[in-house]
């Protein structure tokens, strides 16, 4: 499989902040840095169809989304650092209630525990805390008006029954949709956990299912990746040089057997 190239714009913005404390910046190049995490992401949360629309060809459905295999396929062949999908825990919760608060499944799921910097789930914080998004339930099961990425209580800005894209705070081309993890479903090896950029729920699906795909790394990388062209004549030189190498070798060998 032939590596894809982050072909990511270089956007400006300022920090979201979190309990006073700033945790998102913009590292430039497309990636954005959690300080409380210690993660870089995508800027661009839809970088799937990014790459649709500039010709480069991916295994996804056409709006960005993917099964659970070929998301994590996806994900390990990005070009530089090592990219995966976002971490979540099983915490083992029979099944799943859709709870309003402090479970693995259903609305306002767990997602660091303060005390000890333990992480439960990267797509839940960035919803929630990074981005400030609030899900159909509030905490204590009281349904609240301006749910989803919208604020507003829609799947697309202007009403409930179809499905668009947003730029919230530092990020870029947001679905109210389903975004994989890489957990997989402990109790149904067939499954696996997704965040709903929707409802802001978390829940599981099967992994032939197709949902979002949103990069994240462990670590702070602060350098730009490179352009597709940039990283096009890097590949250019190094083949040169590989089939020079080749050629130089062949030449010794035939000269001593000569």
């Amino acid at each position: 499989m032939h590596k894809h190239t982050l072909r990511l714009a270089l956007l400006t913005g300022i920090a979201l902040t979190c309990n006073a404390q700033a945790a998102l910046h913009d590292r430039g190049g497309g990636l954005l840095y959690d300080d409380v995490l210690d993660v870089t992401w995508l800027q661009d949360a839809n970088y799937v169809k990014t790459q649709q629309e500039a010709g480069i060809a991916t295994m996804s459905d056409g709006a960005g989304r993917m099964t659970w295999d070929n998301a994590t396929a996806w994900v390990n062949d990005l070009n530089y650092y090592d990219w995966r999908l976002p971490g979540m825990q099983d915490t083992g919760h029979s099944g799943c209630d859709f709870a309003v608060a402090g479970s693995d499944c259903g609305y306002n799921v767990q997602t660091i525990n303060a005390a000890t910097g333990e992480v439960y789930s990267e797509l839940a914080y960035m919803y929630y805390v990074n981005l400030g998004l609030k899900a159909y339930y509030s905490p204590t099961g009281a349904f609240q008006a301006d749910w989803g990425i919208f604020g507003n209580g829609t799947l697309n800005g202007t009403d409930f029954d179809s499905y668009g894209q947003a730029n919230v705070g530092l990020v870029n081309n947001l679905q109210p949709y389903k975004y994989w993890t890489g957990t997989e479903y402990a109790a149904v090896p067939t499954g696996a956990w997704y965040f709903g950029g929707d409802y802001g729920t978390q829940f599981t699906d099967g992994k032939f299912v197709e949902a979002h795909v949103w990069a994240v790394r462990s670590g702070d990388v602060a350098a730009p990746v490179p352009e597709p062209e940039t990283y096009a004549l890097l590949l250019t030189g190094l083949a040169l040089v590989g089939g020079q190498s080749q050629r130089r070798r062949k030449g010794l060998a035939a000269t001593r057997l000569g």
